[in-house]
């Protein structure tokens, strides 16, 4: 996959606001006032910053954390991830694969096949629904 790599003003010209903060500052939302937490529509979700495909609407799941969580990606080099160490907590951030943008956390605490709820920022995403 070709890395994208862009300045930060070059960023900054081409996202909104919120999705600047979110996907180049590392911010979060808040929970259940997001876009996505409760969408069921069928398709895939796509990193706002680039377009690359990152989660498929069959492996969401209703989490009850209020942000659009799933249980895996769309394969398994559509994300990366690193240990993020702020506020105190040892948590693994989850970055595009494409541009590096943040995109929210993976913990191992839900009852999917794998275990794993990747716990994503609705801004941080773009929804491209199944015709």
């Amino acid at each position: 996959m070709e890395k994208i790599v862009k300045s930060d003003e070059e960023w900054r010209k081409e996202l909104t606001p919120d999705q600047y903060r979110l996907l180049r500052q590392k911010g979060t939302e808040p929970a259940f006032h997001n876009e996505y937490w409760d969408n069921k529509h069928d398709g895939t979700y796509l990193c706002a910053g680039c377009g690359s495909a990152l989660f498929s609407s069959d492996k969401k799941f209703d989490s009850g954390t209020g942000w659009p969580s799933f249980w895996d990606p769309v394969s398994p080099d559509a994300v990366e991830t690193e240990t993020d160490r702020s506020f105190g907590m040892v948590r693994t951030e989850v970055k595009c694969a494409r541009c590096g943008g943040h995109l929210g956390h993976l913990f191992k605490d839900s009852p999917t096949p794998n275990g794993m709820r990747y716990c994503m920022n609705s801004g941080a995403l773009k929804f491209r629904q199944k015709k």
